[in-house]
């Protein structure tokens, strides 16, 4: 397996996101726009003129917001190295000089839609518009900052307690299998070995590492390896995989714990075999993982309850690495238990 790339450190990251993205782009344009629509309402004395009025506003405030989010793009690493409150206190202060450098261009061009007379007037209601409206945004934006810390450490300490969690019959169970490998089949028990040793590496690790999606792959294969020998034909394991980003960053141990939950939960407690399918699709820049295994006769006397600890904590530990567009869904099909993971790639970690 190959190394967990770390995370950037918390307390080295800003407040600021990246204002060169396109999702960014997009949010300042209609941003800029409902201010100025909002503006125009409450300027025009009559409907007739509204879209005019709109029109000519629309475009002022347009410039204003894409030439600040064009100077934040460019100046974000140097604000990177500066405490919250310096980097919060600069960028404003850059959008205000931004406002004045466009308000003062506006007025000074031919046919301008300021008068002469005017100028002055219109230069400090523009500066007093933009430092109410920049300082709220900026406000927004670092209480978007602390939820996200919030979220984190919260997903971190969740990773804490699954890794707390392995099962000692699962240990006790795998040691066994390699005891009775170990003269029958001395290569294969130190595969056994291997795959064990990597489990624990990847439950043991830091809660603040990441992992890609090739060593969740190669995890999920050694422990369903282990469970193989173990249980025999009693579980028929079926990989569909189409080829996938296996460079893709995501949180770790994701995959294991979900096959862990299909076996304890789907597998084992059946009487006859049970068999577990994955999944992976590669589909408009999203992975899509999916997890289907068959479950024991409903009425079952030995069927288990699980107590989703897992699930949550996967699930939590998806949205705060990837936000709204990592997702974890529960469900069934033809009678049989389905977990589907996805996330996007590629992603530009913060």
């Amino acid at each position: 397996m190959t190394e967990t790339v770390p995370r950037p450190d918390p307390r080295k990251e800003t407040f600021l996101p990246s204002f060169c993205t396109i999702p960014m782009v997009f949010a300042v344009v209609i941003t800029a726009e409902l201010l100025a629509i909002v503006l125009t309402l409450g300027a025009v004395s009559s409907l007739d003129s509204f879209l005019t009025e709109l029109s000519l506003l629309s475009l002022y405030i347009q410039w204003i917001a894409l030439s600040g989010g064009g100077a934040l793009c460019l100046t974000r690493p140097w604000l990177k190295t500066m405490n919250h409150a310096w980097a919060g206190t600069l960028a404003w202060l850059l959008l205000l000089l931004v406002t004045l450098i466009v308000a003062l261009g506006t007025s000074i061009l031919p046919d301008s839609i300021v008068d002469q007379a005017d100028t002055f007037e219109f230069v400090l209601k523009s500066l007093g518009i933009s430092a109410i409206v920049s300082a709220l945004t900026l406000h927004y934006l670092y209480l978007q900052f602390l939820w996200r810390q919030q979220v984190q450490a919260e997903s971190e300490a969740r990773f804490q307690a699954l890794q707390s969690r392995i099962r000692p019959h699962f240990l006790f169970n795998s040691m066994n299998t390699i005891a009775s490998l170990t003269r029958s089949d001395p290569e294969l028990a130190e595969e056994v070995v291997q795959d064990l040793s990597d489990l624990f590496r990847a439950s043991l690790s830091d809660a603040g590492r990441m992992s890609t999606l090739e060593d969740e792959l190669e995890l999920a294969r050694g422990y369903l390896r282990i469970e193989s020998l173990r249980m025999g034909n009693h579980l028929n394991i079926v990989w569909d995989l189409e080829p996938l980003p296996e460079e893709a960053h995501m949180p770790t141990l994701v995959l294991q714990p979900l096959l862990e939950n299909a076996v304890n939960h789907g597998i084992e407690p059946a009487s006859n075999p049970g068999t577990i399918r994955i999944t992976g699709r590669y589909r408009q820049n999203r992975v899509n993982l999916s997890i289907l295994n068959t479950l024991p006769p409903h009425g079952h006397g030995s069927r288990r309850k699980g107590n989703r600890m897992a699930l949550a904590n996967i699930e939590q530990r998806l949205q705060g690495f990837f936000g709204e567009q990592g997702s974890l869904s529960i469900g069934q099909v033809d009678g049989k238990h389905q977990v589907r993971v996805v996330f996007p790639y590629p992603w530009k970690i913060p």
